[in-house]
């Protein structure tokens, strides 16, 4: 997430910060304090971000980091007309408070000329100390310290704000709220985009892009959850309301004029004119778990069902292979996003038998990040983010088909398979322990 807000607005890890990635604290370069707060009205991952005034690993390379920090950059925040305050963060340790004061002491060289406000200060100091990352093996000494000023804090009250169990609209795959932020944030969204979700559902995808100012629309094949019928998901509801559908739920938070619309349609097949459209395609596909995977089918296919809704509206459809829906997604991507968009889905593997090859791939999109998210001991789904690079020609259509790696993507179609196969040994596992 922080990777993409970056290149959004022209920064970029310092080259110290590549060799401790796993530090909780990051040494970004940004041209400006106003970028800097521009990253924090998005990030909902970083806590805050500071001016860095000095840094080191002792209390010693601190303290001469900071001496040697330009007096100029200081002086216009300890003016004696000023108020501060000083404030200790240590990560993976707690300290007592004389231990604090002895530390926020040991600072009194900094030419610090204002009063000391604990309530309402102008200016906010931070010393931040790393003991690591190993809660069972917690160093005396931190392995890094810093000390800077409190420039923003990040954007983590919009997790509680757009929680999914007070919003109007949901259904059983409806995604978290802090997840779809990042997701919205890795397509790198900006006010007046067209951001499009092939598999919209309860449309929760929609609402983070729209709250970063994009106009938003989308599809699925499900027409009672495009139109807000059928049975509910929510407890002790049997039914949905009236008005439980996704342009409410965007109205629920004040974001009804950057809803485009909704429509019933089978992802397999698009419904657009060609050309570019859409800035980013955000999107959490069907694993075959919760909801089914399907497409419109033939009467003369051989696996086919006909279903029908609450409205008297028939279809009939059939199996869709995870891999197919992939290629299928990927095609899209390259096919109707502008220059630069991005494309990020959910990618759901089966861990034992991953490897960095059955990441679908296409000609006109770059691979730009592959995060994972933890579902089982055995299983995983993987944030995959793309941009096109390429221009779609026709000759892209099916390139994917003359690649030799096409063969390992079809261990998508088993991910249910081995999903509950995994789950089945584990209830094994507790019935025998039960009996013994």
């Amino acid at each position: 997430e922080i990777t993409s807000l970056l290149s959004l607005y022209d920064g970029q890890f310092s080259g110290e910060q590549e060799i401790r990635v796993n530090s909780p604290f990051w040494i970004l370069n940004i041209p400006s304090e106003e970028m800097a707060r521009g990253l924090m009205k998005r990030t909902v991952c970083a806590k805050s971000i500071f001016e860095l005034w000095g840094h080191g690993r002792s209390a010693g390379e601190l303290y001469a980091s900071l001496k040697s920090y330009p007096t100029d950059k200081m002086l216009p925040y300890l003016q004696s007309d000023s108020t501060y305050k000083v404030h200790i963060h240590t990560f993976n340790k707690t300290l007592t408070q004389a231990q604090k004061i002895k530390k926020i002491d040991a600072l009194e060289f900094l030419p610090f000329k204002g009063k000391v406000s604990l309530k309402n200060p102008e200016h906010i100091f931070w010393i931040l100390e790393d003991y690591g990352m190993d809660p069972n093996n917690v160093p005396e000494e931190p392995f890094h310290l810093y000390f800077g000023r409190w420039i923003a804090d990040g954007q983590r009250e919009l997790i509680e704000s757009y929680s999914v169990k007070k919003r109007h609209f949901i259904g059983n795959t409806s995604m978290d709220a802090c997840l779809s932020f990042i997701m919205a944030n890795h397509g790198r969204v900006k006010p007046n985009d067209v951001v499009y979700d092939p598999f919209v559902g309860t449309g929760g995808l929609l609402i983070s892009s729209a709250h970063f100012g994009a106009y938003v629309c989308g599809t699925d094949i499900d027409y009672n959850t495009i139109h807000g019928l059928g049975k509910a998901s929510r407890k002790n509801q049997k039914w949905r309301g009236p008005d439980e559908n996704i342009r409410a739920n965007l109205r629920q938070y004040g974001l009804e004029k950057y809803y485009l619309d909704a429509l019933v349609s089978d992802s397999s097949r698009p419904i657009w004119r060609k050309g570019m459209l859409f800035d980013a395609i955000i999107t959490d596909p069907p694993y075959g778990i919760r909801e089914a995977t399907r497409r419109m089918g033939s009467q003369k296919e051989t696996v086919k069902s006909a279903e029908r809704s609450t409205e008297n509206h028939i279809f009939v459809s059939s199996s869709y292979h995870l891999s197919d829906i992939f290629f299928d997604l990927l095609k899209f991507a390259a096919e109707y996003l502008v220059m630069g968009g991005r494309l990020v889905y959910w990618l759901p593997i089966y861990r034992p038998e991953y490897t960095e090859e059955i990441i679908p791939r296409h000609p006109c999109l770059k691979l730009i990040s592959n995060c994972e998210q933890m579902l089982s001991s055995h299983t995983s789904r993987r944030l995959i983010t793309m941009e096109k690079v390429k221009e779609f020609k026709d000759q892209d259509q099916n390139s994917y088909l003359l690649d030799g790696q096409y063969m390992p993507y079809r261990g998508h179609n088993s991910f249910r398979e081995k999903y509950f196969s995994g789950v089945t040994k584990r209830i094994a596992k507790e019935e025998k322990d039960n009996q013994k």
